[in-house]
């Protein structure tokens, strides 16, 4: 049984977000064509891509599925864990990604997906679409930091992302 940390869960597969949570929307393109999107989204769905953006990860699963897997990042110097359970994906033609939502010690409460999609003039976008607020003190004392560090951390999986799909070597 799953122990989400909020009601809303499979919220970020909608237009509309949850009242009350800081909203996070964040659409970058990443390369060109089908090779550029199928590189992405295994990239995304594998956890290739937060691995390569210096988060580790821990899961039961090869590949991101829900329903009971679990999956625990750690990130950053303080080592902070966010436990998470994947809540929906999406293997489709043109889209693939995933969400997944605060379970237990998360230091957040909400959900964040991360989805690539082709489009018909053959761009490959990755967005990363949000709900949260503070579930601990320490992210209460941070205030509007953390808004600005999950906009930062959005931005940063769209460059690692842009290098995996397009094949370009990170700059030095």
């Amino acid at each position: 049984m799953s122990t989400f940390t909020y009601p809303e869960v499979g919220a970020t597969r909608q237009d509309a977000l949850p009242p009350g949570y800081h909203h996070l929307r964040h659409r970058v393109p990443v390369g060109t064509g089908r090779a550029a999107f199928d590189a992405a989204g295994a990239a995304v769905t594998t956890w290739r891509l937060h691995r390569k953006s210096g988060v580790r990860v821990r899961t039961d699963a090869a590949r991101a599925e829900p329903a009971r897997r679990r999956v625990r990042a750690r990130a950053g110097p303080l080592r902070v864990a966010a436990p998470c359970e994947v809540v929906w994906t999406a293997y489709e033609k043109d889209r693939t990604g995933f969400a997944y939502g605060t379970t237990g010690r998360h230091p957040e409460c909400g959900e964040e997906s991360f989805v690539v999609e082709l489009a018909d003039d053959g761009t490959v976008w990755f967005a990363v679409t949000a709900f949260s607020r503070p579930a601990r003190w320490y992210t209460r004392l941070a205030g509007p930091v953390v808004p600005v560090c999950q906009l930062w951390y959005a931005r940063h999986l769209g460059r690692t992302l842009r290098r995996i799909a397009t094949g370009a070597r990170p700059r030095r």
